[in-house]
């Protein structure tokens, strides 16, 4: 029997380039990257898994790219109180492994990811025995801290990269989570400041019902609506506000017996569940006290695993719209698989059960 643990955890390793980017994933062409985002949760599931240098290698390649883009960046900052900055001085959201910029079109100016990155950080340095800020990666921390600071109120594409008009909640949540990483590595309380700021917005503008709303002023749930509380900690998982939305993306976004859909009317190659998600909301009930529920959902991903020991992007079962299955079979081929970050999340649930 595969041990889908130990396997993970070697898929990782060979997917990571020698400058130290993760791909997305290695045979779906469009995923030929590495995102911070993606990168981010991978590196956090690696260290984990005792993987360190694997993490480091990561963190180091994230604080040269940042740096390489010092100018643009302080002339976004600069631009900020005017209005939106120059598109060419966003950072970008994907690089090539060598790091170069993403030659084609693409949704680039995406915040959650840089705020992940900043959190990534902090983690990094606290699960290898509260190791110190090197002092080559502070320049790109300090840089990408101001950065969030001056652009979160912007709306910007979310964790899905699309709806690039809007001011997302899971968004606000992971520059939340980065900012207070930042203050506490930078020792700059500011950014704690605005941290705070972000969740007095998110409280005041992002709810629906009697739960968070998908972003501002939407009646609907996303499933990225569990890091609010796992890991940014914008609400602890206890929180009554943070229970009402997970039981909505438990009523809404799940089948029973099966995984979990990003939102309701998602048509991503027909909308299908997702196991990245599937094992985060196991990784909301492990923080909750809920292992039978985690555990169960931890089954759900190892059964979707194939032969080779690949985990997918999502599997195509109780799809919302099961028309654009074959749109974008076409557009792009079959989906991704294997997904470096639903790798991840599989091993990030398993650490949180306290078992491999």
């Amino acid at each position: 029997m595969l041990d889908l643990y130990s396997h993970s955890i070697a898929l990782i390793h060979a997917n990571q380039s020698p400058g130290g980017a993760y791909v997305a994933s290695p045979t779906f062409a469009t995923y030929n990257y590495c995102w911070f985002r993606d990168g981010t949760y991978i590196a956090y599931a690696m260290d984990l898994a005792g993987q360190h240098g694997s993490a480091r290698r990561f963190y180091a390649w994230a604080a040269t790219m940042i740096a390489q883009r010092a100018g643009a960046v302080e002339r976004a900052i600069e631009a900020a109180p005017r209005g939106q900055p120059a598109p060419g001085d966003l950072l970008d959201t994907r690089y090539t492994l060598d790091g170069a910029i993403g030659a084609d079109d693409w949704p680039n100016f995406q915040l959650d990811g840089f705020g992940t990155l900043l959190w990534g950080i902090q983690q990094h340095l606290a699960l290898n025995a509260g190791a110190e800020l090197p002092a080559h990666w502070r320049p790109a921390v300090a840089l990408l801290a101001r950065y969030l600071a001056a652009l979160w109120h912007l709306p910007c594409y979310d964790c899905w990269e699309e709806f690039g008009d809007q001011v997302h909640t899971a968004t606000l949540a992971a520059l939340y989570g980065g900012l207070n990483a930042a203050a506490a590595l930078l020792g700059e309380p500011a950014h704690a400041q605005t941290a705070a700021a972000i969740k007095a917005f998110v409280l005041s503008n992002c709810i629906a019902g009697a739960g968070l709303s998908k972003f501002v002023g939407s009646p609907a749930v996303d499933a990225s609506l569990l890091h609010v509380a796992t890991p940014y900690r914008l609400l602890e998982p206890g929180d009554p506000l943070m229970r009402a939305t997970v039981a909505r993306i438990e009523a809404e976004l799940c089948r029973p017996g099966g995984g979990v859909h990003r939102y309701a009317d998602d048509s991503y190659y027909g909308g299908g569940e997702w196991v990245l998600l599937t094992a985060y909301l196991g990784w909301y009930h492990a923080e909750c006290g809920a292992p039978e529920r985690a555990q169960t959902l931890r089954a759900w991903v190892e059964r979707h695993a194939t032969e080779r020991g690949w985990l997918p992007e999502q599997v195509a079962e109780n799809l919302n719209h099961p028309e654009m299955l074959a749109v974008w079979n076409a557009r792009w081929g079959t989906s991704a698989n294997p997904l470096l970050w639903s790798h991840a999340a599989y091993l990030t649930l398993c650490a949180r059960l306290g078992t491999q």
